[in-house]
């Protein structure tokens, strides 16, 4: 299947002058919005005008003209009709399914997602909203439609899932979804630009911009994105819960990440490139490495159907060193006396971060469910930078598992 190009569509929406003629988009920082006649505002509080339907805007928690454009250029990325940001990923993910179901509506995930995605349906949203969650081996079709019921509003999945870096077959999901009338969620935050699930299917995408598309963790942002009448849907003033629920992006934030985006590519690209050399060391020393990028990686030629060539396949990796003890070890090894990374939770950063996540950013999930995830307690999730040179942090990454006795 041929798929839009994100960096020309992406292009086009940034080459707009700013209010002043500048190259850059202006900042909005206004909280509150002017309008040239009284009866304007009831017709925004009553959603017959909005920025995409008269050029309108009300309040800074509703729409606000840097973050949407921002938006528009997160839309525009992943092939879909529009996208709005939020504060965080949390936020985009909430906002989303909140949007989608109802109280005594039902969702099928993926049992393997981020611990404050599982969290959220495991626990949350059963409690507070009376929504509940059945969680499948989302690559298994048979598991996936036995979990369906007839309150299903949502299939759930990540891309690149966290951190086990199973890949979700979205061309499968989207088939189940529009036959049981549910829409697919998929959180595409392992692989912008490598992977455009609405291409395959999806009906809405959500992002942390936190990680690779800022790239340097300093923000905390988030982005929806999906239809017109959806994006819409999330801003309503009576039943919207971007709008109600204020999960609201800061317009600094947004002009911010926007003079970032046109330098994804290129990192994006470094990212995967280091990850696979990695990779193919790590499995040469006989370890138990995960990555899609290797050959008897059980989703390789899933990820190769559906993610674009020249971004590889991902900068993200997970290394099983068996258990606990022996992943702290390694870690302690490579940030103290390497300088190879930090031991650090989150990803996309220009330094490698490292985190053992059955501890860290999975341990929300039970000890069954980290089972059935395939989260050994000694999975060391390995976010690869590009900083120093290839042939310096390889050496340092032997060298950390030669001290421990892993390898000769």
């Amino acid at each position: 299947m041929t798929q839009h190009d994100p960096i020309e569509a992406m292009a086009a929406i940034h080459h707009e002058f700013g209010e002043h003629g500048g190259v850059n988009m202006s900042v909005e920082a206004s909280t509150t919005f002017t309008v040239m006649e009284p009866g304007t505002v009831p017709e925004i509080f009553a959603g017959a005008k909005s920025p995409d339907q008269g050029g309108c805007y009300l309040y800074g928690r509703h729409f606000n003209p840097t973050v949407y454009n921002l938006g528009r250029q997160m839309a525009a990325m992943e092939g879909m009709q529009a996208a709005y940001c939020t504060a965080s990923g949390m936020g985009a993910i909430s906002a989303a399914l909140l949007a989608l179901c109802q109280t005594g509506d039902h969702i099928v995930s993926s049992n393997t997602i981020y611990g404050g995605t599982y969290a959220l349906m495991h626990d949350f949203l059963p409690s507070k909203n009376g929504i509940t969650t059945t969680m499948v081996d989302a690559g298994d079709e048979a598991a996936v439609r036995a979990a369906i019921r007839p309150n299903t509003k949502v299939i759930f999945a990540e891309s690149f899932s966290n951190p086990t870096l199973r890949i979700a077959n979205v061309p499968m999901l989207a088939r189940i979804a529009r036959e049981v009338g549910a829409k697919l969620v998929i959180d595409n935050t392992f692989s912008p630009l490598m992977f455009s699930p609405a291409a395959y299917g999806a009906d809405v995408v959500v992002h942390s911009m936190t990680k690779f598309i800022s790239g340097a963790s300093d923000i905390i942002a988030g982005a929806v994105c999906g239809s017109r009448e959806f994006v819409q849907a999330l801003m309503d003033v009576q039943n919207g819960p971007l709008m109600l629920l204020g999960p609201t992006m800061d317009p600094n934030i947004a002009f911010t990440l926007s003079m970032r985006l046109p330098h994804l590519p290129l990192r994006m690209m470094e990212h995967s490139r280091r990850a696979l050399v990695f990779a193919q060391d790590l499995q040469a020393w006989g370890l138990n490495v995960v990555y899609p990028g290797l050959s008897d990686h059980p989703d390789h030629l899933l990820a190769k159907s559906l993610c674009r060539d020249e971004y590889g396949f991902g900068g993200v990796l997970a290394l099983d060193m068996g258990d606990e003890a022996t992943a702290n070890r390694l870690m302690e090894r490579l940030q103290n006396h390497y300088s190879f990374g930090f031991m650090a939770v989150s990803l996309g950063y220009f330094d490698t971060l490292l985190s053992c996540s059955g501890s860290s950013t999975s341990s929300e999930l039970t000890d069954g469910d980290k089972a059935l995830a395939g989260i050994s307690p000694g999975l060391v999730r390995i976010s690869v930078g590009y900083t120093g040179s290839l042939t310096q942090r390889r050496e340092q990454l032997r060298l950390a598992l030669n001290d421990i006795g892993v390898i000769a």
